[in-house]
């Protein structure tokens, strides 16, 4: 088992690098590794409702600069950029061929259960989460997407690998870059964030949070 302190420390280490050491590079075993703690992370009804874009090409990343206005020292100086893509509507859907696919080929379900889960997934949507747009649904399938961004960064903190996600850019003027250049169909995908990895080049100032006491009710 890994010591606690041990993780408590990489949390502590975690924090959001403006500026990484371009003379640094993330090995490709690392940023698999660090790729593969997203792919292991759960979602709902274990869905999977992400894609991710590692974006390594010097003039895609000066392109996506036009409309991601806090990410540019990242975007030049970052080893590698990746950005997270949630499913739409089309995909996430309960009667979409795709969860259908999804339960049969990954799960691997027996028929009788995908029609059991199926139809808990149709209820939940319908009535459980009122996910009765496609507005809606992506939002929910967005918060899943979120749960492998925070497992990337810190299993990269883990290993002494800086992080920044990143929120600031203009969400329609980005997907029409992932459109046009990348050949991503924005009917299926939209852009949920970016994500950053390197070596920072200074240290960052001492933490602040909360206390647990603040933050926690125990009942």
């Amino acid at each position: 088992m890994i010591n606690k302190t041990d993780i408590l420390e990489a949390y502590k280490f975690r924090h959001a690098c403006k500026l990484f050491d371009t003379n640094k590079k993330v090995s490709d075993d690392d940023m698999n590794f660090i790729l593969k703690t997203g792919v292991l992370s759960p979602s709902s009804f274990g869905f999977e409702p992400w894609h991710f874009v590692v974006v390594q090409d010097p003039e895609l990343r000066n392109k996506l600069k036009e409309s991601a206005w806090g990410a540019t020292a990242k975007l030049d100086t970052a080893s590698h950029f990746v950005l997270g893509l949630t499913m739409r509507a089309p995909l996430t859907k309960y009667d979409s061929s795709y969860i259908k696919e999804f339960m049969r080929d990954i799960q691997e379900l027996p028929e009788n259960v995908i029609e059991q889960k199926g139809s808990m997934y149709e209820a939940f949507q319908k009535s459980d989460f009122d996910l009765s747009d496609d507005r809606k649904l992506f939002d929910w399938a967005s918060k899943q997407c979120y749960i492998p961004l925070a497992n990337m960064m810190t299993s990269a903190a883990m290993i002494g690998i800086d992080s920044c996600p990143i929120e600031g850019f203009n969400q329609s003027i980005s997907e029409k870059i992932l459109k046009e250049d990348l050949g991503i169909d924005t009917n299926l995908y939209g852009l949920s964030y970016m994500v950053a990895f390197g070596y920072r080049v200074n240290e960052p100032r001492e933490k602040t949070r909360r206390t647990l006491e603040n933050v926690v009710t125990f009942i």
